[in-house]
Parts: structure tokens; sequence; C-alpha cells
């Protein structure tokens, strides 16, 4: 399912991933977290029957993705992640309203992510979208400087 956004020649194109894209995906991942994922990683894990990715961007190019592994009716948002240059545009809130209704079409029921308890523009975001917290794991995250951060699991019913 290919979701196109915009009227112009630059519009915004949200796809499923390919193995091509693994490269941007994992280029991306390393532009928005502290410990990232490797090419490797990105390559095994879309490699797999039950994951569900996409990315946004133009029609060659990625600026974004979302990964989802799927297990029975429920689904697990592993990352999401828009490249700096490319946040406050409101991509990720249409990059994920897409993975969404295509989880929905996976008889997905219920999804589950996780997120440092300090990030505020994605809590943001997944409250719009309908997450709502139902767990912390205390110093679940290791940042760039040593320190331990909380993750909260939100769940979204669908």
């Amino acid at each position: 399912m290919i979701f196109g956004f915009g009227r112009s020649k630059a519009a915004l194109v949200i796809r499923p991933a390919q193995m091509s894209d693994a490269r941007d995906v994992a280029s991306i991942h390393a532009a928005s977290f502290d410990q990232p994922w490797g090419l490797m990683e990105f390559e095994r894990m879309m490699a797999e029957a039950n994951t569900l990715a996409h990315v946004a961007g133009g029609e060659r190019d990625s600026d974004a993705f979302v990964l989802s592994r799927l297990s029975a009716d429920e689904a697990e948002i592993l990352s999401i992640a828009v490249h700096p240059r490319r946040r406050g545009e409101g991509l990720s809130g249409r990059l994920l309203s897409a993975h969404t209704e295509a989880l929905a079409l996976n008889r997905v029921r219920t999804i589950f992510l996780e997120v440092e308890s300090a990030n505020q523009p994605a809590l943001a975001l997944y409250k719009r979208q309908g997450f709502a917290e139902v767990a912390r794991r205390n110093a679940y995250y290791r940042k760039a400087d040593g320190s331990a951060a909380t993750a909260l699991v939100m769940r979204r019913v669908l």
C-alpha cells in the first residue's frame, strides 16, 4: 500500500520498506538515537516475515521510517525515526497513521511501543495517535553520557 501526500513534485510518499531501503533506514536511525542499530541488524529484521516496515520521503529516497514486529493480533513498534533535516514537518504523524492502518489490515488489534520518558515530542505524537502509558521500565535506556533513562511502555487498541 502506498500513501501519497501533497501535489508538488516533491510530494511525500509513504510506502512499504524494501531491503534496498535498509541503508537509508540505518542512517536515519544513527542520526536519531544514542545507540543506533547497524545496517546488518536492519537487514536481518526487514527480512523476517513477521516484520512490517514503512518509509516516507520522495519517490526514491527515505527521510523517515517505522518498523514493527507482529505476533498474532499484536504488534510492537520497534523503532520510528525522522531524519533531523525533516523534523517538525508533521512527517512522523502521517507515517505512523499510515503504518497503523497497514497494521490493522494485517489483523493487528493492539500495538505496543517503548519510548524514553523525557522524549516530549515522541510522547506528544503517541498521545495524539491514541497511545496510553501502561507500564514503566526504570533505567531501561543508556544515554550517550552513560546515565540511564526510564522507558514508558505505551499501548493502543485498534
